[in-house]
């Protein structure tokens, strides 16, 4: 979006202030998420405004659905989930494709976080620079909008883990806008991670036991720590010496402080590690591997 910079300043204008996006007092850590979707949503329609009063010469308002300018494909992080931490910031790209008989001017995008675009939005994260097009025909751009992610301010508390909504805007160079509050779905997971792996004894004699332990904790976005994950369904795998191969041995949970611990038959040397599946709120995991040594 050209105007990033003009995004406060749009929300007084009258023509294009979107009316809505109320938040009760009682929800004051959801209402700067509001607050910002709200001023970009605001944006985009001053944007389109100003292209099509440069245009037509005098124009008031803005058409926000109407006219010929169509957005024929949103791609967010290349398809795959955003996994956030606790402190590392996420850059996530977006690629809004659209066209336009008069070719493009313009595209954005950012992710939102509620079940009414209008009077309940509680996460928001809004790109801070103007979106990089790619003109490549008359009609027809691609403009890749870039977000960052940052686990201390835009992910304020853990229940916004799972299914996120991706909020496009396409302006023709008539000033056509289309807009989508909710053109696709995207997952931001809390980051999982298995540690303290160990497979034991090493090394151990052919048919004997072996001991598998480790712990599965995963991001707290609430508290910005990483907290045991109980009652969770987990793999122990092993991959044969020479083979880079895993496969599943055993289903295991987990305590409900998140520690694993199973044992296995031990025929061959290799290496030994778990997996966790990712769920709709957390990202997959895999610990580093143990090699045992089979006499």
């Amino acid at each position: 979006m050209r105007i990033r910079t003009s995004l406060a300043i749009a929300t007084a204008a009258g023509a294009v202030a979107l009316g809505a996006f109320a938040v009760p007092a009682a929800q004051a850590d959801e209402a700067p998420a509001a607050a910002k979707v709200s001023s970009f949503v605001n944006g985009v329609k001053a944007d389109a405004a100003a292209k099509a009063g440069a245009k037509a010469g005098v124009r008031s308002g803005v058409r926000y659905v109407d006219g010929d300018v169509t957005i024929d494909k949103v791609t967010v992080n290349g398809n795959e989930d955003i996994v956030a931490g606790t402190s590392a910031v996420k850059t996530v790209n977006i690629y809004v494709t659209a066209t336009d008989p008069e070719g493009i001017y313009d595209a954005d995008a950012m992710l939102w976080h509620g079940t009414d675009f209008e009077n309940d939005v509680d996460g928001a994260v809004i790109p801070e620079q103007e979106a990089d097009c790619d003109y490549w025909s008359a009609t027809s751009a691609t403009c890749k909008i870039t977000v960052k992610v940052d686990p201390k301010t835009d992910l304020w508390d853990s229940m916004l883990a799972g299914k996120w909504n991706v909020y496009a805007a396409a302006i023709g160079n008539d000033g056509d806008l289309m807009q989508d509050d909710s053109y696709k779905n995207v997952w931001i997971k809390r980051a999982a991670q298995i540690t303290s792996m160990n497979a034991a004894p090493e090394p151990v004699k052919k048919g004997k036991t072996i001991t598998a332990t480790a712990n599965l904790s995963r991001a707290s976005w609430s508290y910005l720590k990483y907290y045991g994950y109980g009652s969770q369904s987990v793999q122990l795998q092993f991959a044969k010496a020479g083979s880079s191969t895993y496969t599943t041995v055993k289903t295991v949970k987990t305590s409900s402080t998140g520690a694993l611990k199973t044992t296995a038959t031990a025929n061959a040397s290799g290496t030994w590690r778990f997996y966790f599946p990712k769920n709709g709120t957390t990202s997959a995991a895999t610990s580093a591997g143990d090699y045992v040594a089979v006499n």
